[in-house]
């Protein structure tokens, strides 16, 4: 009697394992089908894309380009929502803490995820861990500028007259942390050179002052200089780009300039909060790319001054990476931490 009991035991224990694996394959199943099934219809509502600056800037001119472009390549519309404040620290806080569900992705950018964690002693957001890289966007190359008054004509002469007047020269940024200030930062550790930094509250008023001969010197988008270069009011002295731009194409980069490995460019990426479907991001990272390696995307783009820049969202992540080391030893040399 006991023997058979052990049997009868022995087999229902076996049945409910068996019950119970087969239970768990069943939903490992569903939840498969649920992510394909989700890729498959999305989008199925409208998106949101949060654009951590005021409307008008460079950011929101550019997002807007683009994503009036995904969205109708996606059939859906796009939301954009601007949080501006702090540097660009609200929105992507915003971000990072929204429902990873695909349905609400950062247009970030160098500031976002560069410039501020290398600056601010406390973020409200981690920038690697709070968000999946999607694809980077473009790139917007900046341009060293001077008075037509200094005597200067090459960034040689710059570097030269800065040593003999140590402290004596003056440059503008658009404030504490920007990415014109972090750029001069740059160029002064590289080369040693003592010139003194003004920031003022905003680039409007920093590129006024320039042009009034209050200060002497400026790195900041070639898109807002262009006017300024072609009418003679600033002499440009270098791109900050790799590579040369077509729309000055007799300007050297600093690196031609004899400033070796010098290379500062404004970027925009897509960021959704860590989390976001891997289908999804594969999805919107391929209509990205198709759209920023269209020809008519490019010419609008070039427009406004804009290098499109597309790229997977690994090589994203290592960029991100790249330029937060980057960043952080100019904060770092410059002595700028920001509470």
């Amino acid at each position: 009697m006991r023997k058979t009991r052990v049997i009868v035991c022995s087999a229902i224990i076996r049945n409910a394992a068996f019950i119970a694996v087969r239970a768990c394959a069943l939903a490992v199943l569903a939840l498969a089908s649920i992510g394909a099934a989700h890729a498959q219809v999305y989008p199925n509502r409208p998106i949101r894309a949060i654009v951590p600056i005021a409307p008008g800037g460079g950011t929101d001119t550019t997002g807007r380009l683009v994503l009036t472009k995904l969205s109708d390549a996606l059939g859906q519309q796009i939301v954009v929502d601007n949080r501006a404040g702090g540097g660009g620290t609200i929105g992507a806080m915003i971000a990072a803490k929204a429902l990873p569900d695909g349905y609400t992705f950062l247009f970030g950018s160098i500031s976002t995820h560069a410039v501020n964690p290398a600056m601010y002693k406390k973020l409200p957001y981690d920038h690697i861990k709070d968000f999946a890289p999607v694809a980077r966007i473009g790139t917007v190359p900046n341009v060293l500028v001077v008075h037509p008054a200094l005597p200067v004509k090459t960034v040689g002469d710059l570097i030269n007259h800065a040593k003999a007047n140590p402290g004596k020269i003056n440059y503008g940024s658009a404030g504490i942390g920007s990415p014109p200030h972090l750029s001069m930062e740059l160029f002064k550790s590289i080369t040693g050179v003592n010139i003194l930094h003004v920031p003022y509250k905003g680039a409007g008023p920093a590129l006024a002052e320039l042009l009034g001969g209050q200060t002497q010197v400026m790195c900041t988008s070639l898109a807002g200089q262009l006017p300024h270069i072609k009418a003679g009011r600033v002499r440009a002295l270098a791109v900050t780009t790799a590579k040369r731009n077509a729309q000055v194409p007799d300007v050297p980069t600093m690196i031609e300039a004899g400033v070796p490995g010098y290379e500062v460019t404004i970027w925009y990426a897509v960021f959704f909060p860590a989390g976001a479907p891997k289908a999804v991001i594969a999805r919107l990272n391929s209509e990205l790319v198709k759209i920023l390696n269209g020809s008519d995307m490019k010419e609008r783009m070039a427009q406004i001054g804009v290098d499109p820049a597309p790229s997977t969202p690994e090589e994203l992540a290592a960029f991100v990476k790249a330029e937060t080391i980057k960043y952080t030893k100019v904060a770092q040399d410059a002595g700028i931490k920001l509470e």
